[in-house]
């Protein structure tokens, strides 16, 4: 008997605290589902704490529209071929003005609207920092497209992350734009690996990281209720709204630091909603929020 009554004992001191971190998941849970009631289309959200190994997904395994977050996993696969020695950060690239058309996000074109000679790590800048679509694609031209990308992915093990087109691709064609699409939980898988070193070289992540903090879109998105000063790593993507007032994507995902030393990678889609941009931009807002105040207890 005694030994039946320790055996429970023993059992309780594991099961009471792994019920405990399920209510509390499932509190957290309950917020980003009233957080996203206001949006008709789809929230996908995905959530790591790095340093518990803590997950929570709301359609996390949703196929939802990439957009611009793809020039991520495109910085990984440059920056991958800088640790190969197939590129350098250093090495001037020349900008034609035909590179650079006129119908897309650009401060690469506004700046140089001729064309110029620049390095390889300022078109990273302006391709993450400021998210240049021109920027994009001239990288994209020295790797050999989407294919080396989707290729690079599959390489280290992703195959929720599909990068097909390029911005050109999709500006030529409105149904382009969904080809490239990505899972929440795939993205903070991907961000995850990056985080701790297991893509590329202390030097590699260490400046891609910081082109995400110094991002300047979004910043009503993850950003846009944290205290300020909260450091985020982070990088958007934003399509356009069709006649019938439906935007495809409204993006941010990127890594939190928290004061209390915490770290947590968030994910959030919101893809084919209605709604204008403070509404869907505001719901990215209030999940990380909620996320921040959760993980900073």
């Amino acid at each position: 008997m005694k030994r039946y009554i320790l055996c429970v004992i023993v059992l309780l001191f594991f099961i009471v605290p792994a019920f405990s971190q399920v209510n509390k998941d499932s509190a957290l849970r309950k917020q980003i589902v009233q957080i996203a009631k206001p949006i008709k289309g789809i929230v996908g959200v995905s959530i790591l704490n790095i340093e518990t190994g803590d997950t929570l997904s709301y359609n996390g395994k949703a196929r939802l529209v990439l957009h611009s977050v793809m020039k991520f996993p495109i910085a990984l696969t440059v920056l991958h071929w800088v640790d190969t020695g197939k590129l350098s950060l250093t090495q001037i690239v020349h900008v034609t003005k035909k590179e650079l058309p006129k119908d897309t996000h650009s401060p690469l074109r506004d700046r140089y609207p001729k064309g110029t000679d620049i390095s390889l790590d300022s078109l990273l800048v302006y391709m993450i920092s400021q998210s240049d679509n021109n920027a994009c694609d001239i990288l994209l031209g020295l790797i050999g497209g989407p294919k080396t990308v989707q290729a690079y992915m599959l390489q280290i093990g992703i195959r929720g992350i599909a990068v097909r087109t390029s911005e050109a691709d999709m500006a030529s064609a409105w149904e382009l734009q969904f080809a490239n699409w990505c899972k929440p939980i795939e993205m903070t898988a991907l961000l995850n690996m990056f985080y701790n070193d297991k893509i590329l070289t202390k030097v590699s992540t260490d400046a891609l990281y910081q082109m995400m903090v110094e991002t300047t879109t979004g910043p009503q998105r993850l950003k846009g209720l944290l205290p300020p000063g909260t450091v985020v790593a982070h990088k958007t993507g934003s399509a356009s709204t069709d006649p019938n007032g439906i935007t495809p994507s409204t993006n941010d995902v990127g890594i939190l630091t928290l004061p209390n030393g915490k770290h947590i990678i968030i994910s959030v889609f919101v893809c084919n909603a209605s709604g204008d941009d403070a509404t869907r931009e505001g719901v990215i807002a209030k999940i990380a929020k909620a996320t921040y105040d959760f993980y900073n207890k």
